[in-house]
Order: C-alpha cells, then sequence, then structure tokens
C-alpha cells in the first residue's frame, strides 16, 4: 500500500516538474526581443504595447534615415565599460542612409494645408516599424527619448537568467583577462567590480567614492521609473491617454479635462484584475488539458474513420463497375439478339418484296392473253393463268398498308418507359417586354424589362445594345453584349454624348435562349449631364419655398399673398418673383441637366443666367403688377431687347397650367431649324412634355431648351457668357419643379412634393 502512495507522489512531482519545464520554455519566448531574438536588454515599450531592445530601435532607426532621433543620450552607459570594444557588435554594423533617401525622409513630415499658402514647416514625425505587429507606429516628435523603459521587463528577464543558470557566477567587467568574480556592483557607473577594482575606480575624495555599491548583476536599472519628457519620477496614470505621468505632466494643457489617478491606485486596479485573470486561467489548466487529450483522440479518429471511408468508397465503386460491366453485357447482348432477329424479318420481307417485281412479266403475259378474241382459246389459257394471278394478288393484300413498315422496331425494343411519356419538354422563355415608361438615358442608359404573362422563367438575361448613327460597318452588324444579367433592370454605363441607340433583351433557362424582344431606341444627351443641387440662400421667400432635403425638389405655395390678392383682382392683382438658383455655376464647355414642371403649375420659368445679373434682378424683386405680367413680353430669350444688347444676361422658357408658351419674339432667338419646319412656331403654346431638357453651349453663347424624352427641340436662345453661368428657376403662384436625378445613383426612387410625382 506504502509502495502505491509513493509512486503516485512521484508521479505527480513529475507532472509537476514537467510543467514547470513547459511553462518556463514557454515563457522565454515572451522574453526574446522581436528584432535580435535575443534576451531584453533595457527594452523600450513602443505606442502598440510591444517592447524593443533599446540598442535594436537605435539600429532600425538608424536603418530608416531617421538620424538625431535615436533616443536620449543621457541613456547611454557612461560606465568605464561602455567603451567602444565592450559595446554590442550590433552598433558597428549601423549604415548611414544614402543622401536621396534622407532628404525624402526627412520632407515627408512637412506639408502644407490644403488650399492655403506654403508657410512654417511642420514638425518631423517618426514612424517605427514594430516587428511585432509588422505595422507603422507613430513615435512623435522625440522618437525613442518620449518612450518609457520597461523596468518590470528587465527584472524579469534577470531573475529568469539567474533560475536557469543555477551556480553560475558575474565576471567583473573591468578586470584583465582572467577576469575574478565580481563581488560589487554600481548602478551609476552601470558595471559590476570585484573590490580592487571597485577601489580602483572609486578612488577615495572624489565625487564616485560616494557611490553606493550594491550586489553584482547583469542589468542596471533607475531606481524608479521616469517620465521621459520632464526626467521626474512617474506618479499618476492618464486613463484617458492610457500613459504614466509625472506631476509637471499633469498640470499641462495636453492632459486637462482628462481622467487621471494617483499610480497606486491603478497598480491596486491592475494587479487585482491580472490576478483574476491568472486565477482563471491557472483554475481551468486542468480542463484545458483534458480537452487538448479530447482533442487529439478525435483527431486520431478522425484519421482513421477518413482512411476507412476512403477504402470503403473505393471497394463499393468497384462493385458499383462490376456491376455496371455485367448490366452492360447484357444488354449489348439483348440488342444484338434483336438486331438479328429484326435483320432476318426485314430481310425476308425485302426477299417478298422482290418477289412482286418478278411478277411484272406475269402482268405484261396477262395483258396479252386478255386481247385474245378467240373465246375457246382463251378460256382455255386464263384457267391456268388466273390461280398464278389470285396468289400473286393475295401477297400484294399481305404486303400493303397493313404490314408492318421497315421502319418499325419490334415492342420489346422500342418500347418507351411510361414515366417519360408523361414528362414534358422544357420551353425557352418568351420574348421579353421592355418597359418604355421607365427606361430613359440621362448620364448613363437605365433600361427596364418584364416577362410576358405565362412565360416560363428565365434563369438570367442577355442585352445587346449599338449605335444606329454610326456609319454602317461591311459585314454582319456589330451588337455589344452584356451577359447573365440577373433581374429585369440593368445599367450601362459610359454611353456615347449625343447618340441614337438600339437596345433589345432576351431571357435564357435551363431549355436554351428564346427570342429577343423589339427593339427600343434611345437617345443620349447632346451634352455633359451637369450634377447640381438647388441653392435657397439667397433670393427665395421661405414662407413661399420650400426646397426637399435631398435639394433636388422645390415647391411654390402662394399663400396668403395669393388669397388677398384675389379681393383685388379686378383692380389689380400683386404676386411676388422666387427665383431658386442651383448651387454649381458654367464657366466653360457644354452641359445639359433635365427636370420635370408640374403641370398644374401656375407660372414657372426655366433657364439659365449669369450669376451676377440674377443676383442683381432678383435679390429684392418687386411685386408685378398682374399674374399675367410676363418681365420678357411674352418670351424669355430676351429677342425684344436684341436692338439694344445683343446676348441677354438670361434666357428663360415659360411654362403655364401644363403648356409652354413660345413668345411672338421667340423666332428672333431661334434657329430655322427649330422654329422652322423642324419644330413649332412661335408666337404658340405646345404641350409639357414630361421632361424638359436644357443644353448650354458656353463658348458660342447659346441655350437650348430641349424635350427631354424625345430630345425635340423647343426654344434655342442666344446668352451672354461673360461671366459664370449658373440654372435658375423662377415661380409665380404656386408651382413645383423636380431635378433629374442621376440614373447611376437612385434609378428607383420616387418623392412626392405637393402631388407631385417625381419621373424616374
Amino acid at each position: 500500500m506504502a509502495e502505491g502512495e509513493d509512486m503516485q507522489t512521484f508521479t505527480s512531482i513529475m507532472d509537476a516538474l514537467v510543467r514547470i519545464s513547459t511553462s518556463m520554455k514557454n515563457m522565454e519566448k515572451e522574453l526574446l526581443c522581436p528584432v535580435c531574438q535575443e534576451m531584453y536588454k533595457q527594452p523600450l515599450v513602443l505606442p502598440c504595447t510591444h517592447n524593443v531592445c533599446q540598442a535594436c530601435a537605435r539600429e532600425v532607426l538608424g536603418q530608416q534615415g531617421y538620424v538625431g532621433h535615436g533616443g536620449d543620450p543621457s541613456s547611454e552607459p557612461t560606465s568605464p565599460a561602455s567603451t567602444p570594444s565592450t559595446r554590442s557588435p550590433r552598433l558597428s554594423r549601423r549604415t548611414l542612409p544614402k543622401p536621396e533617401r534622407l532628404d525624402r525622409l526627412l520632407k515627408s513630415g512637412f506639408g502644407t494645408y490644403p488650399g492655403r499658402k506654403r508657410g512654417a514647416l511642420h514638425p518631423q514625425v517618426i514612424m517605427f516599424p514594430c516587428p511585432a505587429c509588422q505595422g507603422d507606429v507613430e513615435l512623435g516628435e522625440r522618437g525613442l527619448a518620449g518612450l518609457f523603459r520597461n523596468l518590470t521587463l528587465e527584472r524579469v528577464v534577470e531573475r529568469y537568467r539567474q533560475s536557469v543558470s543555477v551556480g553560475g557566477s558575474i565576471l567583473c567587467q573591468l578586470c584583465k583577462p582572467p577576469p575574478l568574480e565580481a563581488t560589487k556592483g554600481c548602478t551609476e557607473c552601470r558595471a559590476t567590480f570585484c573590490n580592487e577594482c571597485f577601489k580602483l575606480f572609486h578612488p577615495w575624495g572624489t565625487q564616485k567614492a560616494q557611490h553606493e555599491p550594491t550586489l553584482p548583476t547583469l542589468s542596471f536599472r533607475p531606481k524608479g521609473l521616469m517620465c521621459p519628457d520632464h526626467k521626474e519620477e512617474v506618479t499618476h496614470y492618464c486613463k484617458t491617454c492610457q500613459r504614466l505621468v509625472c506631476q509637471l505632466c499633469r498640470v499641462r494643457r495636453t492632459h486637462s479635462g482628462h481622467k487621471i489617478t494617483p499610480v497606486l491606485s491603478a497598480y491596486q486596479a491592475l494587479k487585482d484584475k491580472l490576478t483574476k485573470s491568472l486565477t482563471y486561467i491557472l483554475g481551468n489548466q486542468d480542463t484545458v488539458q483534458t480537452q487538448i487529450c479530447e482533442l487529439e483522440e478525435t483527431l486520431r479518429h478522425t484519421e482513421v474513420s477518413g482512411q476507412q471511408a476512403k477504402e470503403e468508397v473505393s471497394q463499393l465503386v468497384r462493385g458499383l463497375g462490376a456491376v455496371l460491366e455485367e448490366k452492360r453485357a447484357s444488354l449489348l447482348q439483348a440488342v444484338e439478339e434483336c438486331q438479328q432477329e429484326r435483320l432476318a424479318r426485314l430481310g425476308a420481307q425485302l426477299q417478298e418484296h422482290r418477289s412482286l417485281l418478278d411478277g411484272s412479266g406475269l402482268v405484261g403475259y396477262a395483258q396479252e392473253v386478255l386481247k385474245e378474241t378467240d373465246q375457246p382459246c382463251f378460256v382455255q389459257a386464263a384457267k391456268q393463268l388466273h390461280n398464278r394471278i389470285a396468289r400473286a394478288t393475295e401477297a400484294l393484300q399481305m404486303s400493303g398498308p397493313a404490314a408492318t413498315p421497315p421502319s418499325a422496331l419490334p415492342a420489346d425494343v422500342g418500347r418507351e418507359s411510361p414515366r417519360l411519356t408523361r414528362l414534358s419538354l422544357p420551353t425557352v422563355p418568351e420574348a421579353p417586354v421592355i418597359d418604355t415608361q421607365r427606361t430613359f438615358a440621362y448620364d448613363q442608359i437605365f433600361l427596364c424589362w418584364r416577362l410576358p404573362p405565362h412565360s416560363p422563367p428565365a434563369w438570367h438575361y442577355t442585352i445587346e445594345f449599338r449605335r444606329t448613327d454610326v456609319p454602317a460597318q461591311p459585314g454582319p452588324t456589330h451588337w455589344q453584349r452584356r451577359e447573365e444579367v440577373r433581374g429585369t433592370s440593368a445599367l450601362l454605363e459610359n454611353p456615347d454624348i449625343g447618340s441614337v441607340y438600339v437596345l433589345r433583351v432576351r431571357g435564357c433557362n435551363k431549355a436554351g435562349y428564346g427570342e429577343y424582344s423589339e427593339d427600343v431606341h434611345l437617345h443620349t444627351p447632346p451634352a455633359p449631364v451637369l450634377h447640381f443641387f438647388l441653392d435657397g440662400r439667397w433670393g427665395a421667400s421661405r414662407e413661399r419655398l420650400a426646397i426637399s432635403k435631398d435639394q433636388r425638389a422645390v415647391r411654390s405655395v402662394p399663400g396668403l399673398p395669393l388669397l388677398l390678392a384675389a379681393e383685388r383682382l379686378l383692380t389689380g392683382c400683386h404676386l411676388s418673383v422666387d427665383v431658386v438658383l442651383g448651387d454649381v455655376a458654367v464657366t466653360q464647355g457644354r452641359s445639359y441637366w433635365a427636370c420635370a414642371v408640374d403641370p398644374a403649375s401656375y407660372l414657372v420659368k426655366v433657364g439659365v443666367g449669369l450669376e451676377s445679373k440674377l443676383q442683381e434682378s432678383f435679390q429684392g424683386a418687386a411685386d408685378v403688377i398682374s399674374p399675367r405680367y410676363d418681365p420678357d413680353s411674352g418670351h424669355d430669350s430676351g429677342a425684344e431687347d436684341a436692338t439694344v444688347e445683343a446676348s441677354p444676361p438670361f434666357a428663360f422658357l415659360t411654362i403655364g397650367m401644363g403648356k409652354i408658351l413660345l413668345g411672338a419674339g421667340a423666332g428672333a432667338g431661334a434657329s430655322a431649324g427649330l422654329t422652322g419646319r423642324d419644330g413649332p412656331a412661335a408666337g404658340c403654346t405646345v404641350p409639357l412634355p414630361p421632361r424638359l431638357g436644357i443644353c448650354l453651349d458656353y463658348e458660342q453663347g447659346r441655350v437650348s431648351f430641349l424635350d427631354a424624352v424625345s430630345f425635340r427641340g423647343l426654344l434655342e436662345c442666344p446668352l451672354d457668357c461673360s461671366g459664370p453661368v449658373c440654372p435658375a428657376f423662377c415661380f409665380i403662384g404656386g408651382g413645383a419643379v423636380q431635378l433629374q436625378e442621376p440614373v447611376g445613383t437612385k434609378p428607383e426612387r420616387k418623392v412626392t412634393i405637393g402631388g407631385f410625382a417625381k419621373l424616374d
């Protein structure tokens, strides 16, 4: 019984030793510098919470080209042992950066604010490539001098070295070879001494004689953690910055409003958290070890099961192959037998039919016998001929339509499965129907379609499109194609300006491709699309104009002034002109935009004008005497003032009650192609299209108003383009205007303003 208890105790001790050895080996990985892969020496804490040796950090910064930012020179060892021959060999391997690289790196920290003149130089920001997290860490302006030294890690490294090298002695660093065993250490000199060397380097009556000797050690540390900015002992901890601070740091502006606690409180809180975490981990080590054993057992079981499954699959496949081979042989034999039987039957039928052809001489002989007029002779010859004719007739009747045709197969070979006869073959989708109400071209082309009712579903669609306004090339028509389009809508990007595109769609499923839809022709805008928003900061009354949140729609509500004006309708009516401008001004090139006007609007003017003239004319616009008052005398091209001013400062198209007014003078500013045979005559009204298009040619000083659906010209006017020109919208009475939204942003979106739905 005692021997069993001793064996159990011995086993427990051995398990504990194995765990301790494993823990020591695992801890050694935590004490290695990621740069030199050696034990830490004077480790510094980077802002990313990783550690690196001070000498390694300087070497890395030197390789990166940072000069003069290697750290505080006072942190270098100043002991007699810190001579060039005793320092780390890594310091001798430093390479100075090339001049051009140094120039580039030093200039990288300087710059100017965008949009301002170049001013004073900015301080250089030093970036350190952390080898642990593989990221660039910002060290600030001071570099390594602004980092804390990890004294706790130094103590852990020293204790680990002493534990793994038990019985090893520390030698004097000043003795000539062979060195003696060190008996004293000096924190100020940062070296270990024997008795003789300590007296030699600390002579009586000098300042060094005041140094207090300590036990010999391989790592010398300051007594306390010092602030790298003020060289004072840290006493507080900033929770906001997560940094230790001294008394001077605490009162600086950089930590104003931060939550700062004494070091003792932070120490106790962090120690409690770390203790609880370690206690939890140590308490669950047995559970983790058990889970590791279970996972290893599961891993081995999975490998064995996988191998067995592979063998079973191979065996099943071999058995299946044997069954298939046997079935193939039986089927081939059955086919061979049916083939031989069928060939014999067809051969017999062929012989019979050939014998019928051989009886053609009998027919000729019978025809000659029928020519005999001597009755006794005819009866004598016809008696024996009748028997032969009867046999030939019987054979011919048996080989007639009731016989089996040569192409028929035996019942046992050609018999089909009843299940197959009930299956219907899949059909392709019908030709899609393109929705012309939702298909349009603006900055891009938006195509929408649907399948007819009772059409088989389509897995995906193919879109084909091409330009029709280009010269035809010899050979087949070249279509551009987009394959495997999901859904029932698509976006065609970057169409050519001022072109006509023809588009068609077809669906596809497992049965194949269906027919194409009918071709749809779309006109693209004549100029690049101008994207802008409505700006109601000036010229617009907040009481009468309401601009939507997305600044793409505006609604005019006359309100009380119009009600008061109704009483003076017979004597005089005073209405105000409200103006809304676009937030973008055009200064060059050609631009195009479109908008939709509510057909129920009382009087709306859509156009463009010089920004300065618009502000001057409408900033404080006076009331209009009559609701029928038109500042442009029935048209908006400025044609009436053509004798005084060649190009008016602004041009408007007047819309009211669902009609467009083309004034009497519109023909003076319009081209013949627009006001003659190809367009409406001047001095008349035309129906309001769903969308209006405005095309501005800044260099030519011309503005064209178009039907944005068919791109039919309505009016063309001259315009003074001596300055920035911006879109403008005028309201007299109630009305609403909606800007055409770009196709690529939200083609399906709809916004209703005063009962007027925005067109997609």
